[in-house]
């Protein structure tokens, strides 16, 4: 599994902080809460990382993901029932911005939930 000793100390994070504060808090406690677990666990990470969206080498657009750990992996946080096409979409085109290929969504809902995408490289255009 692509970079899967890292998303294993992510994804452990991300129940370490929904184990300790549950659900119904807004994103950003969630994502100041991880930034300490991240610490913790040793983790080199970017929090609130501009991201550029080039167009035939012109910057046509900007995104911010909520992190970018050990230069590898991207980490887009929600708190909301479930995730969909959406959250999944927009993380989808981070890496595809970013040229990385492996992302983790987390959502702190009712329930904990997290998706694990990758997007290859010889998929790039």
């Amino acid at each position: 599994m692509k970079h899967g000793e890292v998303t294993e100390k992510i994804i452990g994070c991300f129940y370490s902080v929904y184990n300790k504060l549950g659900y119904g808090f807004l994103e950003k406690i969630y994502e100041n809460a991880l930034a300490i677990e991240f610490e913790k666990a040793g983790l080199i990470f970017g929090k609130q990382v501009g991201i550029e969206v080039l167009y035939d080498g012109k910057n046509v657009g900007n995104y911010i993901a909520d992190f970018v750990v050990e230069g590898k992996i991207v980490v887009e946080i929600k708190a909301m029932n479930c995730f969909g096409g959406t959250e999944k979409a927009q993380l989808l085109n981070y890496l595809r911005a970013t040229g990385l290929e492996v992302g983790l969504l987390f959502n702190f809902g009712k329930k904990a939930e997290f998706e694990r995408m990758i997007f290859e490289m010889d998929w790039k255009g």
